[in-house]
């Protein structure tokens, strides 16, 4: 081997310190979070880092809003920093800036990943584009106006149902079984076909824009938990210009997101809206998989 051609490469790998390879891989996720009206986001979010934190796959940094940012302008996480952003909004959470949601705007258009977990789904009503990126919400006074409803039917075909009512509802807490929809689809390939989450809320009448959207797993809303007697979107994606959206409706709380069946979708769902691939892998005893 020729000796400067040794040389150099010795110098090379030297300069490296080590994790130097696998930080440059790793994917940057920002989770945003702020004050709301129905869940424990300062709970919540720890966990959610938590989960990320422990693959090699990921770098997470936090951006909490407060009301006072938001209405002074001042709140204004640089987004083209990151390869994703995880919604831990919800119901009542202040209205980011205008010259923020333009950001947020222009960051997803131009490519950018997020996810919308929960309750990410019940807020801001009246940002259009964020509408669109959720695809479909609740609450906040969401009716016929802010667009159909969006369930599968018997036979399997998706409906756009623009019939009147209010938009986001809930019965109590229960297990519910997930039926895959498409199951090659990169977030959900190799998962069983069914699998059993909860007991956790299972959001129905869920109402939006619903455009773009691919119903990846629903779950059947029973009128005995004072559902809507319909297969209701649980897992979804959606996309926003060049963007791509993974939301999932699962994770009322902290017992609800340490859950395997969560776990695994979550994870595997934060990549491919970042990347458009998944390389984590699911685990040989999903759903039931120990998580610490």
């Amino acid at each position: 081997m020729n000796k400067n051609f040794l040389a150099l490469s010795l110098a090379l790998m030297t300069s490296f310190t080590p994790g130097t390879l696998m930080s440059a891989e790793k994917i940057k996720v920002l989770i945003t979070d702020g004050p709301q009206k129905a869940h424990n986001y300062k709970d919540t979010t720890p966990v959610l880092m938590q989960l990320l934190g422990k693959t090699a796959r990921f770098e997470v940094d936090h951006s909490r809003s407060t009301k006072k940012g938001c209405e002074d302008g001042t709140y204004k996480p640089d987004f083209s920093l990151y390869d994703v952003v995880v919604m831990n909004e919800g119901f009542g959470a202040a209205d980011w800036p205008e010259a923020t949601q333009k950001a947020f705007e222009k960051y997803m258009a131009n490519g950018g990943g997020m996810v919308s977990f929960h309750a990410a789904n019940n807020c801001w009503p009246n940002w259009k584009e964020y509408n669109k990126m959720t695809g479909i919400g609740g609450w906040g006074k969401r009716n016929e106006s802010s667009g159909p409803y969006l369930y599968i039917d018997s036979e399997g075909a998706v409906v756009r149902d623009t019939s009147k009512g209010k938009g986001g509802s809930h019965g109590p807490q229960h297990e519910f079984k997930l039926i895959v929809r498409e199951k090659e689809h990169p977030i959900m390939k190799g998962l069983p076909p069914t699998f059993v989450h909860g007991p956790d809320e299972l959001y129905d009448r869920l109402r939006g824009p619903a455009e773009n959207v691919t119903i990846l797993a629903t779950a059947f809303s029973s009128k005995k938990q004072r559902g809507t007697d319909r297969n209701e979107p649980t897992l979804m994606t959606i996309t926003y210009g060049k963007g791509r959206i993974f939301h999932t409706v699962l994770g009322h709380g902290v017992k609800q997101i340490k859950q395997g069946s969560f776990v695994t979708t979550f994870l595997r769902g934060t990549e491919w809206a970042a990347t458009g691939k998944v390389s984590i892998p699911v685990p040989k005893d999903f759903p039931n998989q120990k998580v610490e």
